[in-house]
Order: structure tokens, then C-alpha cells, then sequence
């Protein structure tokens, strides 16, 4: 990995697939609203499995290597990375948007830049684990896996959507890992919804401008569904999960009695690895009741630690902000761990008014991990939506987690839920290797 002594250069694209440098212009970064520089020691190589996409629409925003003023690059569209998980972007792609450009789909958009034969983003790996690295997936092995569980569980629905639909359809990086036999086992429960989350994966009303990123789940399963094929992962998987809530569904508990009946008939069965659920924690007495059953861990999803943020984008139905706060409250006092599943968006996440919120959530819940995610959405439609003109003042990203690491050292950070070896033991040694 090199070591920048200067900024990257801005990249733009032709339009037709094709990426190219701009060397008379310094990459930017964003923040809320607006372009900034971005500190040379905040680069890092865009790890494998990470990749660039074309802004249509855009105009990136640079500093020009001579003046130092800031300016558009006219030669094409802007240009941002995914980059992978277990790692958070520090800044967002920069750009000026044109009239007419479309709404971005729901993928994150990190800026990127260029220097000496090498592509940069802003970012710091923000976890160890390797579960969901590019490199350990290999696709016949992959073929293998699925074909194996559905010969194993021929009439399994549960097992039939996780191959087909998450595992060869949409490369679900945990439906993979189940194929593979290995780590975190997704089981997806619920077909229905209570939040309407501006920026939902699964389901997107069909006036909208962008759409949803995979089918939801059509059917309710059984807790018999359930217990065939996760009993077996939590006996064979080395450093096993089950997890109750995933993308290709609306809210688990909704789904609660279903989830308590099988986590009791899993429990009867063996007690090895770790029973997790990935919520938006609306249902307090639900969270309470799976809990008594086995539940071992929890972790609640929000874009924020302010109500009136959280309510903007979440649009709750039946539930409101503090049903969260008390679920992670309930959690804990059953000896559960739980993370929040926090969606990192540079300039309103390391906003002064958003670092005080958090530290209020983590002193009243008594948290246990943050995990600090990249936000897939489009960031201009997503302050449109809520209504956010002025972010207000910032801190920066990786100021706001040493802040936050300094004041509550027990809280660990890191991008997925761990196994019950790093709960109960080494957080920092044991990982999925």
C-alpha cells in the first residue's frame, strides 16, 4: 500500500463505460451539502472487491492543481466507489448535479480518486473480519453448496428462496456463506413491514424514482422450515450465526411468535453458536419475549440517533423512536448483545448535534457495538427527502469515532454482528478465517 504525499486526482467518466484521470484537478470530497479537501492521510487503496461507478448527470468537483481554487471537471460525469464491506467510507463522491440527472440507485458513493497507476478512497477498515471478502468466494464451490442444501431440503421454501433468489440471483454475500457452509446464516421471516424506509432495498412504491435492489420475500415460514436447515449450520459452521432479519424482507418481528417458536425447538436441538436477530426494534414486548426463549443477540438498524431524523426516513407505522431505544434496553437486561446498525453519511453522522444523540443512546442502552455502515442511497435525493437543508457543524467521521472510541472504550465497532466466540471471549482475536 503506498503512502500518499499528495491528494489523488479527480476522475471522471467518458459516458460510454471508460474512466479516466484528470490530472490538472485535486479530488474532493463531500460532506452534507459541500465539497472539501480531504486530508492526504484519510486515502486508502480501494480494497478488493470494491468498484467504481459513473455519476450521469454530475459534474465532479475538484481543486485545481495550479490556483487551488475549486472547480467543475467539464470532460465527463462524475465518478464514485462502492468500496466492500468492513470498511466506512470517510467522504462522499463530490459533484455539482445537472438539472435533468437521475436519481441515483441505492448503492454508497465514496469518492475515489487517482495517483500513480492506483485508485484511493477515503476510508478506514473499520473491521477484521473476512466473511464477506471477494476473495473468498469461489463460484463452483459456491454451485456446489446450493445444489447440495437443495437436494438436503428439497421441499424447504426458506432454503429454495436463500439459493435461488439471494444466493445465484442476487450474490447475497451471507446466502453465500451459507452455501459455503460456513459463518453467518441469513434467515430471512417476514414478508410484511411496519417502517417505510425511504430507502428500502426490498420494496419501493412504484411512483417512485429509483427501485428496490431485490424481491421481498412472498411467503411466511414456518418455524419447521426454520429449525432443518439452521440446526445443522449451528452444529457444522465454524463460528456460527443464525440471523433473523435480512434485506430480502420487511421487519422479523412482525414475525415474532414464529421466530420464539423455532429458536426454542433450535435450542432443544444443540447450543452451539449464536442466535441473532437485525430489527428496527419496534416491538419492545416482542424483543422481551425472544429473549426469554435464547435469543443471544440483537442489533437495530437506524440513520440516525435523533427522533427527528430517524422518523424522516424510517416512516414508522405503529411504533415510534423511544420502542427502539427500549428494545436495546430489554436486550441488555437479558445479558444480549447489541449493536446498532448505523448508516454512516458523511456531514449529518459526524454532525455535533448527531455525536451528542449517540452518546446519550449509548449511555442509556448500555450498548455494546456499533457498526458503522456505509449508507447505500443517493445523497441529494436523501436530504431532499427529509428535509435537511443545513447539516450543520461537522466533525469528520474519524474524529467522531475516536471521540466516541475514547469516551466508551467497552463499545466495540466493527460492520457485523460477531460471533458468540468474540462475544464470550477475545473480541479482537477471533475471527472468521
Amino acid at each position: 500500500m503506498q503512502t500518499l504525499q499528495q491528494s489523488p486526482y479527480l476522475l471522471y467518466s467518458d459516458g460510454n463505460g471508460n474512466i479516466f484521470e484528470d490530472t490538472s484537478l485535486y479530488i474532493t470530497g463531500r460532506s452534507g451539502w459541500d465539497a472539501y479537501p480531504i486530508p492526504v492521510e484519510d486515502w486508502i487503496d480501494l480494497p478488493e472487491g470494491g468498484q467504481l461507478y459513473e455519476l450521469p448527470g454530475r459534474r465532479g468537483i475538484g481543486i485545481d492543481v495550479v490556483t487551488g481554487e475549486m472547480r467543475l471537471c467539464e470532460k465527463g460525469w462524475a465518478v464514485a466507489a462502492f468500496i466492500p464491506p468492513a470498511h466506512t467510507g470517510l467522504y462522499m463522491a463530490a459533484y455539482e448535479t445537472l438539472p435533468d440527472a437521475p436519481t441515483l440507485p441505492l448503492f454508497c458513493y465514496t469518492a475515489a480518486g487517482w495517483y500513480n497507476d492506483q485508485l484511493y478512497v477515503p476510508a478506514v477498515r473499520i473491521e477484521q473480519d473476512i466473511r464477506q471478502e471477494a476473495a473468498g468466494y469461489q463460484d463452483d464451490q459456491i454451485q456446489q453448496g446450493h445444489d447440495q442444501l437443495l437436494t438436503a431440503y428439497p421441499h424447504n421454501r426458506l432454503v429454495k428462496h436463500l439459493m435461488d433468489n439471494c444466493c445465484m440471483t442476487y450474490t447475497c454475500p451471507a446466502a453465500r456463506n451459507l452455501a459455503l457452509g460456513r459463518w453467518e446464516c441469513p434467515v430471512p421471516v417476514s414478508p410484511a413491514c411496519n417502517a417505510n424506509c425511504i430507502g428500502c432495498i426490498s420494496f419501493q412504491p412504484e411512483d417512485e424514482t429509483i427501485f428496490s435492489t431485490q424481491d421481498r420475500l412472498t411467503f411466511k415460514p414456518t418455524a419447521a422450515e426454520i429449525v432443518e436447515f439452521t440446526v445443522p449450520h449451528l452444529e457444522s459452521a465454524p463460528f456460527p450465526i443464525i440471523s433473523y432479519g435480512q434485506g430480502c424482507e420487511g421487519e422479523p418481528l412482525l414475525m415474532w411468535e414464529t421466530i420464539r417458536e423455532s429458536i426454542v425447538e433450535i435450542r432443544k436441538h444443540t447450543p452451539k453458536g449464536s442466535i441473532n436477530i437485525n430489527t428496527n426494534g419496534s416491538k419492545p414486548d416482542a424483543v422481551k419475549a425472544l429473549c426469554e426463549a435464547g435469543l443471544n443477540s440483537m442489533r437495530v438498524s437506524t440513520n440516525s440517533a435523533r427522533k427527528d431524523v430517524y422518523t424522516a426516513y424510517y416512516k414508522p407505522n405503529n411504533y415510534v423512536f423511544e420502542d427502539l431505544i427500549e428494545s436495546l434496553k430489554v436486550a441488555r437486561r437479558f445479558g444480549a448483545w447489541t449493536s446498532i446498525n448505523y448508516f454512516v453519511f458523511p456531514g449529518m453522522t459526524d454532525s455535533i448535534e448527531e455525536y451528542e444523540a449517540l452518546r446519550t443512546l449509548i449511555r442509556e442502552t448500555d450498548l455494546c457495538m456499533i457498526q458503522w455502515r456505509n449508507f447505500n442511497i443517493d445523497p441529494d435525493w436523501y436530504l431532499e427527502k427529509i428535509e435537511v437543508q443545513d447539516t450543520g457543524t461537522c466533525m469528520g467521521i474519524k474524529q467522531m469515532m475516536e471521540l466516541i472510541r475514547e469516551e466508551f472504550p467497552h463499545v466495540k465497532f466493527g460492520y457485523f454482528n460477531p460471533s458468540m466466540e468474540r462475544i464470550k471471549g477475545d473480541y479482537q482475536k477471533d475471527f472468521a478465517h
